[in-house]
């Protein structure tokens, strides 16, 4: 037989495994050994370094809660934009309130719907896309809170829920 007369696979040389087998076994073996070597510390900065038990003086730590109580109030969903630009927010939130005003604020709970309700719907879409959208909104709405029921009485508005769709 020729050359020419012969198939190319008889043509090539046949290679060996054997290193592809061995840089298989050596990158498992590398692997495995520097992920012990890890786990047991012996590579410095890297792995848990125990956490220290004791408080930095200059941290400080309340000796107690603060006398907070917090006020859910109901999920509402407004609409916003017209046409076939509609969509609807869906929004839930706590208003944080010294425990001292939670029954006047409770009381007052239906009139801080209804201004939180306007003033979403008096949005428009443009401005729930901004990055900084929810920081603002936060306290824009904080702040009509606190017209309806006073500074002192309500600390802050905690968004539970957020969604524009």
């Amino acid at each position: 037989m020729t050359d020419a007369a012969m198939p190319e696979d008889e043509l090539a040389p046949k290679g060996s495994k054997m290193p592809l087998i061995l840089g298989l076994v050596l990158a498992l073996a590398g692997g495995g050994g520097g992920f012990i070597a890890a786990k047991m510390g012996l590579i410095p900065g890297v792995g848990h370094s125990p956490v220290a038990e004791t408080v930095p003086e200059d941290m400080h730590v309340p000796d107690s809660l603060p006398d907070v109580a917090f006020l859910a109030m109901e999920p509402m969903i407004i609409s916003i934009g017209e046409g076939s630009e509609r969509s609807h927010v869906r929004f839930s939130a706590q208003l944080e309130v010294p425990a001292a005003y939670q029954s006047e604020v409770e009381f007052l709970l239906p009139r801080i719907i209804n201004v939180l309700n306007s003033y979403l719907r008096a949005l428009d879409l443009k401005d729930f896309e901004q990055p900084a959208a929810l920081p603002k909104l936060r306290g824009q709405m904080l702040r009509r809170v606190q017209l309806v029921v006073g500074d002192e009485r309500v600390n802050d508005i905690l968004v539970m829920e957020f969604l524009v769709n």
